[in-house]
């Protein structure tokens, strides 16, 4: 009896049009959620937006709501990279700060769709996604908070209240993505460009440095 084998090259080639497939669904379908919500999309919104057959969609993904949850998981995965900036550089608090913010400013300008599905998500009062953030989110944020507690105590910044301060953090460096539309009509412009990025990490980095790392007298 021959044995047929089937050649290397045509599986490769198979593996990746089906990665190619699966991140273009996975795209499109961050896109979709950013713009309309969990609500206003389906799969069939999302076929139609990939080019391919509904049928297909269903192979990757079982429902609309695993395939949320998959997008939620994959911002997640790159949100929390730039959170680990202040643990990552702990032993230097302004180079912690400078880093991290200009980390979530560049998530913003870089990851708007990431940005923007995780806001309607949580806006919504996170009915499919709570339980993930309390796993993912919370430990990263304590671990923050442990690193400010920390410079407090050996006096190299100011006492503060870091879980507000990292609330305020997140929700401006985020809003140049979250409110971009209402941003661009504040400044007159058709879209944020590098140099609004810019100015908003210089006039964070001031603002917060100024707070955080000089200490009361």
């Amino acid at each position: 009896m021959t044995l047929r084998v089937k050649p290397v090259a045509a599986n490769v080639k198979r593996s990746d049009s089906r990665e190619r497939l699966e991140h273009d669904i996975l795209e499109a379908a961050k896109r979709l959620f950013a713009v309309r919500g969990y609500g206003g999309v389906s799969l069939d919104h999302i076929a139609r937006e990939v080019g391919t057959a509904k049928q297909n969609l269903l192979y990757y993904f079982s429902s609309k709501e695993s395939l949320y949850r998959r997008v939620l998981h994959g911002v997640l995965d790159v949100w929390l990279s730039y959170m680990e900036a202040i643990t990552h550089h702990a032993d230097d608090p302004e180079t912690a700060l400078r880093k991290y913010i200009a980390g979530k400013l560049r998530f913003s300008r870089e990851h708007p769709f990431d940005s923007r599905v995780y806001a309607n998500e949580v806006v919504s009062g996170t009915p499919l996604f709570a339980q993930e953030i309390k796993d993912r989110v919370l430990p990263a944020l304590q671990a923050d908070i442990a690193v400010f507690n920390r410079w407090a105590q050996q006096g190299v910044c100011r006492p503060v209240d870091a879980a507000h301060l990292m609330v305020v953090l997140w929700a401006s460096t985020q809003a140049y993505a979250d409110y971009a539309s209402q941003i661009c009509l504040v400044l007159g412009k058709p879209e944020l460009d590098a140099e609004d990025f810019a100015a908003a990490e210089r006039l964070l980095l001031d603002m917060v440095l100024r707070t955080v790392l000089t200490k009361a007298d």
